[in-house]
């Protein structure tokens, strides 16, 4: 069943949006009808095995068969006027000669299971189109345009032009992409480049749209309309990857056309040619009834889903939440993982990892206590970072007095009789060449050196980190073991920092400073290569990736809502080697699907057989075809165990 992708809009700006808002789970027709043939299918079957008058639930049956057929039976019918042959009216005609030879629930059940899918289809479609939308909430709607006398007004940020000056005020989101043309702030832009600290922006550097000032005020210069900011071509991208996916299919699905026809044509031929031999009416369509049973794809169908279904359950119960039947399909055949870095491999928050000491006068300890005490006022993520490390260690924090915020170079306070400052290195360090090798040092590492100055004498300098998730490295070699390829690190952080993180966790690809589309390119690049990828996310700027990539998986502990959405299978308990053992898992049920595929198969050959070429009873075809669809589904259920998931772990281990 279909469902239309949101499509995108280029002429709207945008700013012009439809207010944001959840799709319900039961706002959607092909949910309610999904849920009414399911309620009636179970009431029929309650009343068929308490032993109530047969008329009662066939009749439920026969309305569960309009609620949840009526919709898959149209669309088939529609499929037929373009001279194509639709599976799901395969299936509706074979749940109505099901009930024609007397075998109603099974139809029922059938019904019931095509009704879900197309329903759970729609449902994510029109989640995925709420988060683009949200997405577009990123950016205000309205900016403060500074006039050329001066005077400020406030305009909506679509009405916006290139050149316009924008006055950001402290805590404001940046309306437009743009150039800082005065003032000084710290602007959080993780929304965009994944970057897990504020950046210091002053005259000359660019702004992102939908990114958060800080605590200073800015003068910006407009460098693109809105229709053209970053935050826009996000979303475009996310439309235009998770279009192209739309119409990605089972295995199973992709030979339908064919199977289809030939079963409709030997259908028609069984009735047809003893006719024409002078068999009377009666045992002709008998026979071709029981072809039709016989020949159905239901053993097919539940060859294929009941091993997926299991092994979503499986993984659902230990952290990975797989949105379908197809996404589990398809992360068996990844054979190459790209992660990000900020909130996957690390957790997105920054740590003190080191104390450097450049005077004799004030010891570590000493350096960090006065550190910690100027920044508790601060609500800088930095700040947060060293008064935990103060707590860490136990540091009482003396009273500090005359707290100023200097935006864009850090923060000073009175302590114990002394000016202390703690902020960027050129601030604070006033040319002393005596800091250049340990700053240096500092950032060859990957980390953002802090300066702590006394009475403007540099004292100190902390070096600060983003920590490393515990598990990442073991995380890093599973997926190299169970995919056969190496994986890479696409970010948008500095060269400096990815380098030395891939190296903590044997990462050998390494593609630092990408925008949101750079990391679309780099996918596209492994697949040109013939490489089916897997990308493991978490921030807005990974969502295009990750509809991108063959495979999308977001981590959901710090996942935004649009990457939740975007995202094939989502790792609910924020556990990276979760990642490497789903795509085990996958391995393994597509093995399992294709052993019962062979084993339904082969039933279906034997029973056909008999029916062309003998007389195969119908309550005996009927046993064949129903025996067939309780092995291959019992089989696929072994997948249930929680056994299966700790072989899928040990796949990935040395």
């Amino acid at each position: 069943m279909a469902v239309p992708i949101l499509a995108p809009h280029p002429a709207a700006p945008a700013a012009v949006r439809v207010p944001g808002h959840r799709t319900r789970l039961f706002a959607l027709p092909e949910m309610r009808w999904a849920a009414a043939a399911l309620v009636l299918f179970l009431l029929g079957l309650a009343a068929q095995l308490a032993g109530a008058p047969s008329w009662s639930w066939w009749g439920l049956y026969l309305i569960c068969y309009v609620a949840g057929g009526w919709e898959p039976g149209l669309a088939g019918l529609q499929a037929l006027r373009e001279k194509t042959l639709d599976v799901d009216l395969l299936m509706v005609v074979a749940a109505i000669g099901a009930a024609g030879i007397g075998q109603i629930a099974d139809g029922a059940l059938l019904i019931v299971i095509f009704a879900t899918s197309g329903a759970l289809e729609a449902l994510a479609t029109a989640r995925t189109e709420d988060s683009v939308r949200g997405l577009l909430d990123l950016a205000p709607e309205t900016a403060t345009r500074v006039g050329a006398d001066g005077a400020d007004e406030t305009v909506a940020v679509a009405d916006l032009e290139v050149s316009d000056v924008v006055l950001v005020r402290p805590g404001e989101r940046i309306a437009a992409d743009a150039t800082v043309i005065g003032g000084g702030s710290e602007v959080d832009q993780a929304t965009i480049t994944g970057e897990p600290l504020p950046v210091d922006k002053t005259t000359g550097d660019e702004v992102f749209a939908g990114t958060l000032n800080g605590t200073g005020t800015l003068r910006i210069r407009v460098d693109r309309r809105a229709q053209d900011s970053v935050v826009a071509r996000i979303a475009t991208l996310v439309e235009q990857a998770a279009a192209t996916k739309a119409h990605t299919q089972l295995f199973i699905e992709k030979v339908e056309q064919r199977y289809s026809l030939g079963m409709v044509a030997v259908t028609i031929a069984v009735f047809v040619i003893p006719l024409l031999a002078g068999d009377s009416v009666q045992r002709a369509l008998l026979r071709a009834m029981t072809f039709m049973i016989v020949a159905s794809p239901c053993a097919v169908v539940l060859a294929t889903m009941p091993p997926l279904l299991a092994a979503i359950a499986n993984a659902g119960r230990h952290g990975v939440l797989a949105k379908s039947a197809v996404v589990m399909e398809q992360l068996g055949s990844v054979d190459r993982v790209v992660f990000d870095k900020t909130g996957t491999l690390t957790r997105g928050t920054p740590e003190l990892a080191e104390i450097h000491s450049v005077d004799t006068a004030f010891t570590d300890d000493e350096i960090l206590r006065l550190a910690a005490a100027v920044e508790h006022p601060s609500e800088h993520p930095l700040a947060a970072a060293v008064v935990r490390a103060a707590r860490t260690r136990g540091l009482d924090l003396p009273v500090v007095d005359e707290f100023t915020a200097h935006p864009g170079k850090g923060v000073s306070a009175g302590v114990s009789g002394q000016r202390v400052g703690v902020g960027s290195i050129a601030a604070l360090t006033h040319g002393r060449d005596d800091l250049a090798t340990t700053v240096s040092d500092i950032q060859a590492r990957g980390c953002t050196a802090v300066v702590v100055t006394s009475d403007t004498r540099p004292i100190g300098v902390l070096a600060l980190s983003d920590r490393l998730r515990a598990e990442a490295e073991i995380a890093v070699d599973a997926a190299a073991r169970v995919t056969g390829g190496a994986p890479v690190l696409l970010t948008g952080d500095n060269a400096a920092t990815a380098a030395r993180l891939a190296e903590q966790v044997g990462i050998p690809d390494v593609r630092a400073d990408l925008l949101p589309e750079g990391k679309v390119e780099a996918i596209r690049a492994l697949q040109a290569d013939g490489a089916k990828v897997a990308m493991v996310g978490d921030g807005i700027n990974d969502a295009p990736a990750l509809a991108a990539a063959h495979s999308g998986i977001a981590m959901g502990g710090a996942g935004s809502d649009l990457t939740l959405q975007t995202a094939d299978a989502v790792v609910v308990r924020d556990d990276l080697t979760t990642v490497p053992a789903v795509i085990a898992l996958s391995r393994r049920a597509r093995r399992v699907v294709v052993a019962n595929l062979i084993i339904a198969a082969t039933f279906i050959s034997i029973l056909v057989l008999w029916d062309l070429l003998g007389t195969l009873p119908l309550p005996l075809g009927v046993a064949g075809h129903e025996g067939s669809t309780v092995i291959v589904g019992l089989n696929g259920l072994r997948l249930l165990r929680d056994a299966a998931w700790r072989r899928a772990v040990r796949t990935g281990r040395p």
